[in-house]
């Protein structure tokens, strides 16, 4: 199958937030099963030049935008794992910014278009074009209306999160004279995806359904709703040779399954490194995480005076508002024995805390996927969350009575569920060591990789294809 994976920014080249993780990640996996993959994405200035130089012209067109000649230079890397077109525009991609720019409804709209212009340039029809995000909602649109001639080409179009829509004053009627632009006075990018697309998924079941709801739909509920039959809920992967502490060459020392005592020894190595009493029966929890109220950091906040009143260790990796910042450096001055906080971040640092930690805690209000459950999870280290989005497609809180589950979970956003809840993990830690090696095991045994999803995206691209060809 052919397929074409649009994204806005794509790791290694340029990366602002998760979106790049997935954008690097899942056509990699897709080419594993055989597909012709490709990848497209602006050509920023902020990509490395290392990167620049790999780059071979591959055509060089002038595209009617506006009323204006737009002159776009297709660039392309082979020697990566799958190949990637970079598109060039001195005025449109030439920013200091990605996404903070005045005119960036503009920016993305002729993104869209010069998309669906290149194909034949490239000499790529795809079967599928999968579009991510606001920013590249328009192509299914403009696909409709001005590509007749791919009538054929399917598309899936994915929301990574609900919250940012890409809504806009009009300024696009001038650039295209369609009905469902023209005589708008605002413009939501990603309703048109949601829209015009013939399929539409989101990072988790349990955020697909969230998402149909008032509470999690953020004003598109009922167009989403109106859209069900064709909405899926797919979870993210985690890059399984990167997060693995077999191999992992930032953590004190590696270890996997079959030699669980060795964890032990990376939580000596950090409780060593940032000075609290190093003593392995000391349960640590930790928490990497961007600082900010969707986080649910404000459960912890009203409880984890009474929770570090257990013999019990917490460290905090993060950024963001000052407000939290301040929580958790006041709370490592008032238990300097018990609390460890790095404001900021640091991947190498991050992978210590999935190592030497017991627990990991994940609070969130909402989480459409979340990965650092599932790193932690990899990594032995149980994961402690809220039943939301992605959390409660992937952890499952341990049952006694049916020995099923992975972790340990509740369901209202409530301190004290919260509190409840960890300080029943720490209870098994102590005092049922049989139950908690059964865990870890299970945890460090499950299969987190982006084959799996990769495998369910197949089945959408299939079902698209097949529908296809009845018609």
């Amino acid at each position: 199958m052919k397929i074409l994976y649009v994204a806005s920014e794509v790791v290694p080249f340029i990366k602002t937030g998760g979106l790049a993780d997935v954008a690097g990640a899942l056509p990699k996996a897709l080419k594993k099963l055989g597909n012709d993959v490709r990848v497209i994405l602006p050509l920023y200035k902020q990509i490395n030049e290392d990167y620049k130089k790999d780059m071979k012209v591959v055509a060089e067109f002038n595209m009617e935008f506006g009323g204006k000649q737009e002159k776009t230079i297709i660039k392309k890397i082979d020697n990566y794992d799958f190949p990637v077109y970079f598109l060039e525009n001195s005025y449109f991609f030439e920013r200091e910014n990605l996404y903070e720019n005045d005119d960036r409804d503009i920016q993305f709209s002729y993104f869209s278009k010069v998309v669906l212009e290149i194909l034949d340039k490239i000499d790529f029809i795809p079967n599928v074009i999968h579009a991510n995000d606001w920013q590249t909602g328009l192509i299914s649109l403009i696909l409709k209306k001005e590509y007749p001639q791919y009538k054929e080409i399917k598309t899936v179009y994915t929301i990574h999160n609900l919250r940012y829509q890409g809504f806009f004053e009009n300024n696009i009627s001038d650039y295209f004279n369609y009905e469902e632009i023209k005589d708008k006075k605002y413009l939501n990018f990603m309703k048109l995806g949601i829209l015009n697309s013939d399929i539409l998924n989101t990072v988790s079941k349990t955020y697909a359904k969230e998402i149909q709801t008032d509470y999690f739909g953020e004003g598109l509920n009922n167009i989403l709703k109106s859209r069900a039959k064709d909405l899926y809920g797919i979870v993210n992967g985690i890059d399984m040779d990167y997060f693995n502490p077999a191999t992992d060459k930032t953590i004190f020392k590696n270890y996997d399954s079959k030699s669980i005592n060795d964890k032990y020894e990376n939580k000596l190595g950090m409780q060593k490194e940032v000075g609290l009493k190093e003593d392995k029966n000391t349960p640590i929890i930790g928490l990497v995480s961007r600082l900010v109220p969707e986080k649910g950091l404000d459960l912890i906040v009203h409880v984890f005076d009474e929770i570090l009143k257990d013999d019990v260790q917490f460290i905090v990796l993060g950024s963001g508002m000052d407000k939290y910042e301040d929580y958790f450096l006041d709370l490592q001055e008032k238990y300097p024995d018990k609390v460890r906080v790095k404001i900021g971040y640091d991947a190498n640092f991050a992978n210590k805390i999935y190592a030497c930690s017991d627990m990991f805690l994940m609070p969130s209000l909402f989480e459409p996927c979340g990965l650092s459950q599932l790193i932690s999870l990899r990594y032995g280290t149980l994961p402690i969350v809220r039943e939301t989005g992605g959390l409660n497609d992937t952890v499952l809180s341990y049952n006694e009575d049916t020995d099923e589950g992975n972790g340990f979970s509740f369901t209202n956003i409530n301190a004290h569920d919260m509190m409840y809840t960890i300080k029943r993990a720490i209870d098994f830690y102590k005092n049922r060591k049989d139950i908690w090696n059964k865990l870890l095991l299970r945890a460090m045994e499950g299969d987190y990789s982006w084959e799996n999803s990769a495998s369910e995206y197949m089945k959408l691209y299939e079902k698209l294809i097949l529908e296809n060809n009845k018609n």
